[in-house]
């Protein structure tokens, strides 16, 4: 079909009730059999109850026992929806699936309660939208027919091949397909495809990039339609362009997203007022353009581990960069900070800006070694020569502000990418929070965490903005993990010897205190790890919120970073608006106005800022799901973000076969323990089976496998040497074994 039941529902907002010639307008329906398309899906969905129609059209249904989730699946089968409401997971058997695949969004519908250790479970009543429309997978011949095996193990499905592709299975040692879906399965009917591509196993970076891509689904033309971009008004900017300004630039690849720059001015008492200055891409973007729905559908840049998939379009990418020695427009704040980095007050404005100068790492490395009072300026910072000592209270600003961030819980964890030339991009990091609920740990000299740490106030500021002016903004909000996880976690630290105590309360100490009591021990990494599963993930939200990460505990809106995040595009939207449309007093007759663009307005606003029209232009969109799908989008980027680096690992690995390395047990379980082998930190499997020295009990509560005859133990944080004996690259599997473990059992078996 040219839609998706998601592409429908979306059209039918709040209680409205739409022509059908209108929804048929608004799907871009054209030919009969298209039409007649959407008269089938319109009764299906009339049956489960999702919409209601009339003679005067088709609206949705008041149904709250149905509600949209993700299905997600595991290797071994179970499957569970996850509400993106937020609400519990149902749990879905095999025959509840209604053939819905993993990661599928679906409506759901819950048919037993949940009770004190059981979670509810429910039926698929519907599948809105098609994750897997291609796939990744082997050719085979079973029982006489030709099929795809899916390399994802969470998609238990084979797939229908025509016999033209027959080809392709005499070939799967050494390439594997991207599978187009032609039918998905309908009752006892299986799914049907054809092979779209072959794609080498063995290749070079590039081909590795093309694994990722198909496996992922992602398309890298971009933007095809043509892309009309708005001339940002002259009228009403603030001239900045004599602020001293430097751009902080983390990345290299051609393709790396836009970053902000920012300014520094001296205040009375120590105060400071930080400027932060972000490219313009939404004064350039018309709402509901083709352009600004195909950003809004997208939603991510991003990394492929040495070059980027960019989220704007080339024209407009090059349009609102900010580029040094050139003045160029902006949307900027001025924070004024007291002197012990607190946000006293702030003020938003349309800019003119010129950067003079960027700070790269070879310009970050050559500030970081020079000496104090040195008279000579080293080459990699000869164009910032004349701001040095700007450069030098930005390094103490930085400092102060990462220091205000943790006294008040900022979680940071020293679990570093690995230093591997096909992930440089990944390494450096992002310059503001995505999904993981922690930051990167510090690092002096990469110019990303300078900038994580002035962006900071950047976006507090706006998001209080925002949530005292009541504006349809989106916010980030985190929370601080489950105490009783924290406890669980001390508990494991203690019964691994680390001298860890529950406060008086009978609590954890917080998670930041925690990372800092595991960095000053031996098996520093493995609980940082632990640490790392069991933080809540950064959310998108309607609704205003703490930010635990950010230290923020009433609003935090994203809007530094707008060709990372669509967030941010949105954020900035509806700042312009704000600046430039919103309404400063009641009417033309009242002389006061107020000031919109600082905290000076708040409590003071008693009147529609908006006309109704450019209000419903925001709160539609929000009304229809734009928070729940940027969060799966966000989900979804930190997945390809994952895959490339354990790719680039795995590929790293190949060349280890044979040998015996020295590692550390990263993992316990029933079936064997994982074990990290750096520098690279690829983590492979030594299944307990290869342990043929004795017979190993997993004991859980204290994350250790035990022999019963000669006590010999693996626990977490050990370390131990391993042989590399296979390496799966396209599933990023590694088998290992422990040598001595394996001869001593074949000597017993000998003897």
């Amino acid at each position: 079909m040219k839609f998706s039941v998601s592409d429908l529902l979306d059209q039918l907002r709040g209680d409205a009730v739409l022509p059908l010639t209108n929804l048929e307008k608004k799907l871009a329906l054209k030919t009969a059999v298209e039409k007649a398309q959407l008269e089938l899906a319109l009764q299906a969905l009339a049956k489960v109850g999702v919409i209601a129609s009339g003679e005067e059209g088709i609206s949705r249904a008041s149904n709250d026992a149905i509600f949209e989730a993700r299905v997600r699946s595991s290797s071994k089968g179970f499957c569970f929806a996850l509400r993106e409401d937020g609400g519990e997971d149902v749990y879905l058997r095999d025959h509840q699936l209604n053939h819905a695949w993993n990661g599928d969004r679906v409506l759901v519908k819950v048919t037993r309660e949940g009770g004190r250790r059981r979670s509810p479970e429910g039926v698929v009543q519907c599948v809105l939208e098609r994750a897997n429309t291609t796939v990744l997978a082997q050719v085979e011949l079973q029982a006489e027919q030709l099929v795809a095996v899916p390399l994802d193990d969470r998609l238990h499905a084979a797939i229908q091949l025509p016999e033209t592709d027959a080809a392709h299975a005499e070939t799967s040692d050494t390439a594997v397909v991207e599978v187009s879906l032609d039918r998905f399965p309908v009752g006892q009917f299986p799914a049907q495809g054809h092979v779209a591509r072959s794609l080498k196993v063995q290749g070079s970076e590039a081909d590795d990039h093309e694994l990722l891509l198909a496996r992922h689904r992602l398309n890298t033309s971009g933007f095809s339609g043509r892309a009309s971009l708005k001339v940002p008004a002259e009228s009403g900017r603030d001239d900045l362009t004599a602020l001293p300004t430097v751009l902080l630039q983390g990345w290299s690849a051609k393709d790396a997203p836009l970053l902000p720059a920012v300014s520094l001015e001296a205040l009375d008492d120590g105060a400071q007022r930080l400027w932060v200055h972000t490219p313009s891409v939404a004064e350039r973007l018309a709402l509901e353009s083709p352009l600004e729905r195909w950003l809004r559908q997208h939603g991510e840049a991003l990394s492929l581990g040495s070059s980027w998939i960019s989220l704007l379009p080339a024209t407009l990418h090059k349009a609102a960069a900010l580029v040094a020695g050139k003045s160029q427009d902006a949307l900027s704040v001025a924070l004024d900070l007291s002197a012990d980095g607190t946000l006293q007050h702030f003020r938003f404005c349309r800019s003119q800006v010129q950067v003079d100068g960027v700070l790269d790492l070879k310009g970050l490395a050559a500030l970081l070694a020079r000496k104090p009072k040195a008279r000579t300026t080293p080459a990699a910072l000869k164009s910032l020569k004349d701001h040095l000592p700007l450069l030098e209270q930005l390094q103490a600003l930085v400092e102060l502000l990462r220091q205000q961030r943790l006294a008040t819980g900022g979680l940071e964890l020293d679990l570093p990418v690995p230093p591997l030339e096909p992930l440089a991009e990944l390494a450096s990091g992002l310059p503001d929070q995505r999904w993981q609920g922690w930051l990167p740990a510090w690092s002096a000299d990469q110019p990303l965490h300078w900038l994580r740490e002035l962006l900071r106030p950047a976006e507090q500021a706006l998001g209080r903005h925002f949530a005292a002016l009541e504006l349809p903004g989106l916010f980030l909000t985190h929370g601080a993990p489950d105490p009783g996880q924290l406890n669980d976690l001390v508990k494991l630290a203690v019964g691994l010897d680390i001298p860890l105590e529950l406060g008086s309360d009978g609590n954890a100490p917080a998670a930041q205190a925690l990372a800092a009591a595991f960095a000053g021990t031996d098996r520093s990494r493995v609980l940082q790890q632990q640490l790392r599963e069991v933080t809540t993930p950064v959310q998108l939200s309607a609704e205003p919120g703490a930010n635990a990460l950010a230290a923020e505990e009433t609003a935090y809106a994203p809007w530094c970073c707008p060709s990372l995040h669509y967030s941010a595009i949105w954020n900035q939207l509806l700042l312009v608006a704000l600046l430039s449309e919103g309404k400063d007093r009641p009417s033309v007759r009242h002389k006061t106005r107020l000031d919109l663009s600082s905290e000076s307005c708040h409590g003071q606003v008693e009147w529609p800022l908006f006309s109704p029209s450019l209000m419903a232009q925001f709160q539609d969109p929000m009304a229809s799901g734009l928070v729940s799908r940027l969060n799966g989008r966000a989900r979804s980027a930190d997945e390809v973000e994952r895959d490339a680096l354990a790719l680039v690992q795995a590929r790293s690995a190949q060349g280890l076969v044979g040998q015996t390395l020295p590692g550390v047990i990263s993992g316990i379980q029933s079936y064997g323990f994982f074990v990290e082998i750096p520098p690279t930190q690829v983590e492979g499997l030594v299944h307990v089976s290869s342990l043929k020295d004795d017979w190993y009990e997993y004991r859980s509560r204290q994350h250790r496998l035990v022999g019963r005859k000669n006590r010999r133990t693996y626990k977490l944080g050990d370390a131990v040497e391993v042989e590399v004996q296979k390496v799966d690259v396209l599933r990023h599997q590694i088998d290992l074994v422990v040598p001595d473990a394996a001869e001593e059992g074949d000597d017993n078996d000998a003897s």
